[in-house]
């Protein structure tokens, strides 16, 4: 296995002493792209969030914040993940406003309409089926809900350009869900949703992709705070 492919591997499914420190990195750099994601979406004091493979957990600290009456729960199928990610909300999670656990974008384990909000930082590239998987979230959602996608890697962005294109070309695409951003919005649009919205910050080569679901008439719509 290549360097190339031990790295991606970490960050698909973060193990051992490497992961650890895979762990750290991505909170790190990741930390303005969810900003910027973030910025994307108006979360109210009372929603409930759902964030998919919450790493090391500080999108789920940051989502604490901004739903100070609510609650987050986050999943990550990485046991390393998860242990990080409690570390990294201690507080919230003593206190009731944050659950994090192992589990699965493809069998969420939660009832149908749970969610004003999903999001998923840099992860969406490592989901095993794609289509699947956004009707799944689609589920959980409730309606006029809304699922936020965020990455730095997608087809089209700067950082698939020169040197760094040959590297993911040769040995990481086959491995990861590399969209351009039209295959985004389709991928949204497939799955049921609507209002889909495409971001492109071009100089950073980051990507925001943000959709609702649809209100049917026979579900309960929350009360707005």
């Amino acid at each position: 296995m290549s360097a190339a492919d031990k790295m991606i591997a970490q960050c698909r499914k973060p193990s051992g002493l490497f992961g650890r420190l895979t762990l750290w990195e991505m909170n790190r750099h990741h930390s303005k792209l969810t900003d910027w994601g973030l910025s994307h979406v108006k979360i109210k004091k009372t929603d409930t969030i759902l964030d998919v493979g919450c790493g090391g957990g500080r999108t789920i600290n940051k989502l604490a914040a901004m739903a100070s009456d609510g609650k987050v729960h986050g999943i990550d199928y990485s046991e390393e993940s998860v242990t990080a990610a409690h570390r990294a909300n201690t507080r919230w999670i003593d206190i009731g406003r944050v659950r994090i656990r192992e589990g699965t974008v493809s069998q969420l384990d939660f009832a149908d309409n749970t969610f004003d909000l999903v999001t998923a930082i840099e992860t969406h590239l490592f989901w095993p089926d794609l289509p699947s998987d956004l009707r799944e979230i689609y589920r959980v959602l409730r309606p006029l809900g809304t699922l936020l996608i965020v990455a730095e890697i997608y087809k089209g962005g700067r950082h698939l350009e020169g040197v760094r294109k040959q590297i993911f070309e040769k040995h990481l695409a086959a491995n990861m869900n590399l969209l351009t951003a039209d295959e985004h919005s389709d991928l949204f649009t497939t799955a049921g949703f609507v209002d889909v919205q495409i971001f492109e910050e071009l100089k950073k080569g980051w990507i925001c992709a943000l959709g609702t679901k649809p209100y049917s008439g026979s579900v309960q719509i929350k009360p707005s705070a």
